[in-house]
C-alpha cells in the first residue's frame, strides 16, 4: 500500500529540499545539463542500482525488484534563458539562466520516488525505470535519447508516467484523459521582394508591406477556417525586415508558433499557412518563392483513458477526492510523448500545484490569478517547496504502485 511507504518522509524531504535548492541555484540550458546530470548520477550511485547515460546529458535508472510489470517515469532537467526575479535566497547564480518551468522540482521529486522505492522493496514488485531527460524546452532531449538507443538499452516498459508543476493550488493534482498538452510547431517564413531607396518605392517590391499583409491574412485561419469547436492557435511572434528607415529591403522574415490538439487540424493549418503565404507572394509579384522552415516541433500529449483512470483512482484513494480534479487541457507543449510512442506503449501525464493554498484561493476569488500568480516561464516563477515537493514525490510513488504493488 502506498500509505505504508509514504508516511515517514521527514528525513527524505530534508534531503530533497537541499537537492532542489542546489538545482535551482545552478540551472543549465537545454542539452548542456552536464552538472545536473552528474548530480543525478551521484544521487543514484548511493542506491546501488543500474544507471546509464543516454542521449548525452540524459540519465536513466533501472530498479529491478523481482517479477512484475515494468513501468517508466520521466522528469525533464533543463532550464530557460531567463534572468531570475524571484528574490529567493536560493535564486539562480547563473546569469541569464533560470529554472523557470519547475524542471528542478521534477528532478527532485522523481529522485525522491526512486529513493522511496529503493528503500522499500517489500512494498512492490517489478521494474521501475526513472528517465531524467534533457532538452525538453527545445524539443530535442527525448529524440536525443531515442537516437542514442534508449529503446534498446532499457527493458521495455508497459506504461509511461510523467508530471509537471503548474501555478495552481499546492497539494492538488489535475488529471485528464485525452489531450492534456497541445502539439506545438514553430515556423520561420522568408518572403522576398525587390530592394530600393526609400524615396523611390515605385522601384521596389516591398517585403515589409507583403509580410504585414500576410500577418493580417493569417488571422483568418483560426477565425474563418477553423470550426468554432476546435482548438487552434496561430501566433506571429516576430516580423523582421530592413536595417534603415530609407532603405526598402529585399526580404522579410516571420516567426510563427502553432498550437493544436488534433493532428488533422495541425496538418490543415500548416497547409493553410503555406497556401496563404504563396498566394500573397504571387499577388505582390515576389521574385522568389517563399521559404518555410519548421523547427522546435512538439508532439501532442494525449493521455490513454485506461491508464489515466487507473492512476486517477490511485491518487483519489491516497490524497482524497478534494485534492484530485479533472484538468482542462493546457496549451503548453512537451516532447515527453516521444518516449512512450517509440515503445508503442500507453501513458498518462498529470499536473501538480505549486502555489500556497490561501494565496491561490484568494487570487481565484478576486479574479487575479493571471495578474498575481507568476506562471511557468516567468522570471518570477517560484514554486513553494512545501508541500509541492512532498506531493510530487507521493504522486510518483502512488502512480507507480498502481502497477507495481506487491500481491
Amino acid at each position: 500500500m502506498a500509505v505504508d511507504i509514504l508516511h515517514e518522509l521527514d528525513e527524505l524531504l530534508a534531503e530533497q529540499r537541499a537537492l532542489y535548492r542546489d538545482l535551482h541555484l545552478q540551472p543549465e540550458l537545454s542539452m548542456q545539463e552536464h552538472n545536473t546530470a552528474q548530480r543525478i548520477n551521484n544521487e543514484l550511485d548511493t542506491l546501488d542500482i543500474e544507471v546509464q547515460r543516454i542521449g548525452g546529458t540524459g540519465v536513466v535508472a533501472v530498479l529491478r525488484n523481482g517479477d512484475g510489470p515494468t513501468i517508466m517515469a520521466r522528469a525533464d532537467t533543463d532550464a530557460l534563458p531567463l534572468s531570475e526575479q524571484t528574490g529567493l535566497d536560493y535564486a539562480s547564480k547563473i546569469d541569464g539562466v533560470m529554472h523557470a518551468c519547475g524542471h528542478d522540482m521534477h528532478v527532485a521529486t522523481l529522485l525522491g520516488a526512486v529513493k522511496v522505492l529503493a528503500a522499500k522493496p517489500q512494498a512492490w514488485a517489478g521494474t521501475y525505470i526513472a528517465v531524467f531527460q534533457p532538452g525538453e524546452e527545445i524539443a530535442a532531449g527525448a529524440q536525443a535519447m531515442l537516437d542514442d538507443g534508449l529503446v534498446e538499452k532499457i527493458p521495455r516498459p508497459e506504461v509511461a508516467l510523467a508530471q509537471h508543476v503548474m501555478p495552481t493550488e499546492a497539494g492538488t493534482i489535475g488529471t485528464s484523459a485525452g489531450p492534456i498538452l497541445s502539439a506545438g510547431d514553430s515556423l520561420k517564413i522568408t518572403v522576398h521582394g525587390q530592394g530600393a531607396h526609400g524615396s523611390m518605392p515605385h522601384n521596389s517590391i516591398d517585403p515589409v508591406v507583403l509580410a504585414s499583409s500576410i500577418v493580417l491574412q493569417l488571422q483568418t485561419i483560426v477565425s474563418r477556417e477553423t470550426h468554432p469547436g476546435e482548438f487552434a492557435v496561430v501566433t506571429v511572434g516576430a516580423l523582421n525586415a530592413g536595417t534603415k528607415s530609407n532603405i526598402i529591403p529585399d526580404r522579410a522574415e516571420l516567426l510563427l508558433n502553432l498550437r493544436t490538439y488534433d493532428e488533422a487540424v495541425r496538418e490543415r493549418i500548416m497547409k493553410s499557412i503555406e497556401r496563404i503565404v504563396h498566394g500573397m507572394c504571387q499577388a505582390a509579384g515576389s521574385p522568389l518563392d517563399p521559404a518555410f522552415a519548421y523547427y522546435d516541433q512538439f508532439p501532442l500529449t494525449t493521455n490513454d483513458a485506461e491508464v489515466n483512470a487507473k492512476v486517477t483512482e490511485a491518487f483519489t484513494e491516497f490524497f482524497g477526492s478534494k485534492a484530485v480534479y479533472q484538468t482542462d487541457p493546457y496549451t503548453a507543449s512537451e516532447d515527453f510523448s516521444r518516449l512512450p510512442d517509440a515503445f508503442g506503449i500507453p501513458y498518462t501525464y498529470w499536473v501538480i500545484g505549486s502555489v500556497e493554498a490561501e494565496k491561490y484561493r484568494q487570487a481565484v476569488a478576486e479574479g487575479t490569478v493571471a495578474q498575481n500568480i507568476p506562471a511557468n516561464h516567468s522570471p518570477a516563477f517560484a514554486p513553494d517547496i512545501d508541500p509541492t515537493l512532498e506531493t510530487g514525490i507521493q504522486t510518483h510513488v502512488v502512480a507507480a504502485l498502481a502497477y507495481l504493488a506487491a500481491p
